[in-house]
């Protein structure tokens, strides 16, 4: 009797040590991000306020064409609060990975370096650079090349932009570059003569031309940005997401695909100032990694 009573004993403890394992293990598993937001129906977006991009609206809500995107792509799984986290445009990634917001909604561009520390979206928008100049184009500057080979002519950009890494690209040293961390800034920059000539993304410049508030400035046209093989190098620009957050980009992606092919993502970029010229190909953000556009 007393040996079956140990059995039992031994047999006892071992399930109830099982049990404890199991809970152990189950308790010690981190909810991902994508299970939160699902479970809270919240998202939290970093933007960089700027317009068309991310940024507060007049009553302090997120607007822009990258907010507007993750609203549509979330809002029919349940995910019905998107919050707001507006942070300096070369900052938007440092923040991210401090996990700061779940994604940057804020036009980021997709580059090899960027892909090696976050999780792009497949891309949303085909991008063409762009500059801004004093009215009548007094310098009559038309191309990178052009501003690289006149040291008279005071250019500045975005700082952590990829406007500044084609620039850059384009022979413009960083010793002759001035760099602002937003675009009301450089606006003003140009507006009050520190500088010659501002580059942003051809969207952006529209939008902020299309400001009744902005004045005696234009579009340098023609404009020539960075040249490879004899052609314009193009952006593209995606939502980030942190590396280990690859499955909450997955459900982004299968939503991106369903508002394209609905209509929607068109209607979101007239919303915002794009046009059909800007209309992403039939890409994903890994062969933009790869540089295979």
């Amino acid at each position: 009797m007393a040996s079956k009573y140990r059995l039992f004993s031994k047999i006892t403890a071992a399930a109830a040590a099982c049990a404890f394992l199991f809970l152990t293990a189950g308790a010690s598993r981190a909810e991902t991000t994508r299970e939160r937001v699902l479970r809270e129906g919240k998202i939290v977006i970093g933007i960089s306020n700027g317009a068309p991009w991310g940024f507060r609206d007049k009553n302090g809500d997120p607007a822009g064409f990258h907010p507007d995107l993750i609203k549509a792509a979330f809002e029919g799984l349940g995910v019905g609060k998107v919050e707001i986290v507006v942070t300096e445009f070369g900052a938007l990634i440092p923040a991210l990975t401090a996990q700061r917001f779940d994604a940057i909604a804020a036009g980021l561009y997709i580059t090899p370096e960027r892909c090696a520390v976050v999780a792009f979206s497949d891309p949303d928008l085909k991008l063409a650079d762009a500059a801004l100049v004093a009215e009548g184009n007094p310098k009559k500057i038309h191309s990178y090349a052009q501003i690289a080979a006149n040291p008279e002519i005071k250019f500045g950009v975005g700082r952590g932009s990829t406007t500044a890494k084609n620039a850059a690209a384009a022979g413009l040293v960083e010793q002759r570059t001035q760099l602002f961390p937003d675009i009301q800034s450089n606006v003003s920059a140009l507006l009050t003569g520190r500088i010659d000539v501002a580059a942003f993304s051809a969207p952006t410049v529209a939008r902020i031309l299309a400001d009744e508030n902005i004045h005696r400035v234009e579009r340098a046209l023609p404009f020539q940005g960075v040249q490879e093989g004899g052609k314009e190098r193009f952006g593209y620009s995606a939502i980030a997401f942190r590396k280990d957050d690859g499955d909450l980009r997955d459900l982004y992606n299968s939503r991106l695909e369903a508002l394209k092919l609905d209509g929607t993502v068109a209607r979101i970029m007239a919303r915002n100032g794009f046009t059909d010229q800007e209309k992403a190909p039939d890409l994903t953000s890994d062969q933009v990694c790869k540089g295979q556009d």
